[in-house]
């Protein structure tokens, strides 16, 4: 059975997962680290996950977000 996981964390670099880490969505996107961050931090934020102090990033989201904006 061929493993479509495997080979898309070999291509993207990046498991396949629900919420990536803000440094998984960095490499990713290929958006700098500092500016995902402070995306995060803005009001009503589509795609932040807070897990105690911890700011995941919600892939379907995040993708969404960034094949409707012009510019970030």
């Amino acid at each position: 059975m061929f493993d479509w996981e495997f080979v898309y964390t070999k291509f993207y670099g990046v498991p396949l997962k629900l919420t990536l880490t803000i440094k998984e969505a960095a490499e990713y996107s290929n958006i700098g680290i500092n500016k995902i961050d402070s995306m995060l931090r803005t009001p009503n934020c589509p795609f932040v996950l807070y897990v105690d102090n911890k700011k995941f990033v919600k892939r379907k989201e995040f993708e969404q977000y960034i094949s409707h904006e012009l510019t970030i």
